[in-house]
């Protein structure tokens, strides 16, 4: 099931009972059909991804409602003509020449139209007018669901809303007949009008299926549905949804082993003789096998809010033997301590005992190679005078920050060296012991590197920078964490790891360094700063990415 936006050639393929929504150069009957079930369908649905940013998910009858709860995945957008959000996504799109080039929306249209247009471009249902055969019947929402209804595989199904049932049915049948082809069953698909609800299947048998499932336990009412969109924030533009009911096919592919590899150099198709040999085993590696069961749900949502726009996700945290090293707020902390001029910075923090706990992960995931892991691990501790896990824990301490200064000049890196780039680390430990670790890796590194592993302390941390200069402003510190930037894209309260990057620093340093493409540059100018917030929260994994406009 596709859901790559596009033109005619890019169809979702449930709609075309035949086979991919491919169709041939010289079969323009066929090529109609397909249209249909893109201007049904696909329309609202695969173009989400494009369209998406241009509408809101208003409250009020969603696509959920359609389906049954045993859906496991589900992409639902809104295409509805008003609203605040579909108002901020306009104004903020409209900031960016390349969208007003080749979209140039205006808040007053009408995006189902639009979208109509686009898909029908292209002649395949000449004749067909929006006006007097889609807009009375079509709705705003749509989705596009994968469903388990008992089969060895999921179902994949579309729902789109309609505005009037019966006016419905009759579109239908006219964009059969407009667009070529015949309403039998697998010619074009199979569909249920539904109440408000369009359902949309390969056959109509399936689309009655899907109805008939969601009589009296929707997925929308589902609890763990709730749970994960509402751990994922504000509704938005669009909506994603994976159930745990995933993993009863994830459990298959993951049990076809080693199949996947046959025909790859060394793997047993590429041996002459592979059909003597054992057949891969099917059985689930036990780390993975933990994962899949610990595996209970994910949501996210996407959109906007005064000039910026917003991904929120949320995931069952399906690995906290690992996450558990990753709650510590220390490495944001060191951010918020940075120079305020700082262009871009990482930080994050992991607590004592990870690296260990990384290297018994490792293991298990390969378990027959454990002796091996501890044989190669010691003789590269006798090379190097390298200890582990002691010296890495000691290299990255208590708190990490990877950071880039303002005065980055291409020019004089290229003539100068890495010496001339404002890089630096900040870390949370003792400098003395840090240094004695670094003094093992540039031994091994030779003199060249030696000279950018030198440690010095200020504000409490050890510092390394490759320019002079930017050692001294990492030396002094700051407060980057008080600016107005930082705060619009950062979730401090929360977050547990933080990449920032803020554009307008250094003289709007990434327009500068494409200067040379005007195109480029004039769609960079817009952008104001960007944050990626990560935390850990009682067994959920949240992440927030903030993209803000000037």
């Amino acid at each position: 099931m596709s859901m790559t936006p596009g033109g005619p050639a890019e169809r979702p393929d449930y709609l075309d009972g035949s086979g991919p929504a491919q169709p041939a150069p010289d079969n323009d009957n066929k090529k109609r059909l397909i249209a249909v079930g893109a201007i049904v369908a696909g329309g609202a649905v695969v173009a989400g991804g494009a369209w998406a940013a241009t509408s809101f998910f208003a409250t009020g009858a969603q696509p959920a409602e359609a389906l049954p709860a045993s859906t496991v995945a589900y992409v639902s957008v809104d295409l509805d003509p008003s609203g605040g959000q579909k108002i901020e996504a306009i104004k903020t799109l409209r900031k960016f020449p390349g969208f007003v080039d080749q979209v140039d929306l205006q808040a007053d249209e009408d995006l189902r139209e639009r979208l109509f247009e686009e898909i029908t471009s292209s002649g395949e249902c000449e004749g067909l007018d929006y006006a007097a055969d889609v807009k009375p019947w079509l709705g705003s929402r749509a989705a596009m669901a994968v469903i388990d209804l008992g089969e060895d595989e999921p179902t994949p199904v579309g729902v789109v809303q309609t505005t009037d049932g019966g006016k419905a049915e009759e579109g239908l049948a006219t964009l059969v007949e407009t667009c070529g082809g015949s309403d039998e069953e697998g010619d074009v698909g199979g569909w249920v009008v539904d109440g408000d609800w369009i359902v949309l299947a390969e056959t109509n048998d399936i689309a009655q299926q899907v109805v008939d499932a969601a009589d009296g336990s929707t997925l929308a009412a589902d609890s763990s549905f709730q749970e994960w969109t509402g751990a994922a924030g504000d509704d938005g533009v669009m909506s994603m949804y994976v159930g745990k009911g995933v993993t009863k096919y994830v459990e298959d592919l993951a049990g076809m082993g080693g199949m996947g590899m046959m025909g790859m150099p060394g793997a047993p198709m590429a041996d002459e003789n592979w059909m003597a040999e054992e057949p891969p085993s099917e059985e689930v590696p036990e780390e993975l096998q933990q994962m899949i069961n610990d595996f209970d749900g994910a949501a996210a949502t996407v959109r906007f809010d005064d000039g910026s726009v917003e991904v929120e996700y949320a995931m069952s945290d399906y690995n906290p033997d690992m996450t558990r090293f990753m709650t510590s707020e220390q490495g944001v902390d060191m951010i918020s301590a940075l120079p305020e001029d700082t262009v871009a910075a990482f930080g994050f923090a992991l607590e004592e005992g990870w690296a260990e706990a990384m290297l018994d992960y490792v293991k298990t995931l390969a378990p027959d190679e454990s002796a091996s892991i501890d044989d190669q691990l010691a003789q590269f501790e006798t090379e190097t005078g390298l200890a582990f896990p002691e010296d890495i824990e000691t290299l990255l301490g208590d708190g990490v920050t990877v950071s880039m200064g303002s005065g980055l000049d291409p020019d004089a890196v290229a003539n100068g060296g890495p010496g001339e780039v404002p890089v630096g680390i900040r870390i949370d430990g003792d400098a003395d012991e840090i240094q004695a670790v670094l003094d093992k890796i540039a031994a091994q590194a030779g003199p060249e590197m030696a000279e950018f592993m030198q440690v010095s302390e200020g504000d409490g941390y050890a510092v390394l920078a490759l320019q002079d200069d930017y050692r001294g402003a990492l030396e002094g510190g700051g407060s980057l964490g008080d600016s107005a930037t930082y705060s619009e894209v950062v979730e401090a309260d929360e977050a547990q790891s933080v990449l920032f990057v803020n554009f307008n620093a250094d003289d709007d340093w990434l327009v500068r360094l494409a200067g040379d493409m005007p195109e480029v540059s004039e769609n960079l100018e817009p952008l104001a700063a960007l944050g990626v917030s990560g935390w850990v929260d009682d067994g959920v994994v949240h992440g927030l990415v903030k993209l803000t406009t000037d």
